[in-house]
């Protein structure tokens, strides 16, 4: 098993891809099936707003350890427009697209660690660790 791998996001097809994996990656690592879920739906959230908003993009996925624990990173970026409030999108039900508002504050809930950092006009870097149990 690789310790990264980075996939260019450009379709929805790539994020079925960094979804994927994630899965091999976690399920190497020992995560239980329910743990894997929720890392690839979080990906998807992530992944999803990068073809929605920014077209391209890339996720990186990395193996983490920190103390006794392992876990996987996933860094997803962009060069698209940002985000120009960023407080309000991590909130349930704000968007500036067509859907429900919850890629964001939804991806937050399914992983153990979560950060975003965004610049208006220059793009988006949202950065989630999800630790094996």
């Amino acid at each position: 098993m690789a310790d990264s791998v980075r996939v260019a996001i450009d379709s929805d097809a790539d994020v079925v891809t960094a979804r994927q994996e994630a899965r091999s990656m976690g399920a190497a690592l020992g995560f239980s099936s329910t743990d894997l879920t929720l890392l690839a739906t979080a990906i998807s959230e992530v992944a999803r707003n990068i073809t929605t908003y920014a077209g391209r993009g890339e996720v990186t996925l990395r193996v983490v350890h920190h103390r006794d624990r392992e876990g996987i990173e996933v860094v997803a970026s962009d060069k698209g427009p940002g985000i120009e409030d960023l407080e309000r999108a991590l909130q349930d039900g704000y968007t500036t697209g067509n859907g429900l508002g919850l890629g964001l504050p939804g991806a937050r809930r399914l992983v153990d660690d979560f950060h975003v950092d965004s610049v208006p006009g220059a793009g988006t870097r949202v950065r989630m660790v999800k630790w094996r149990a």
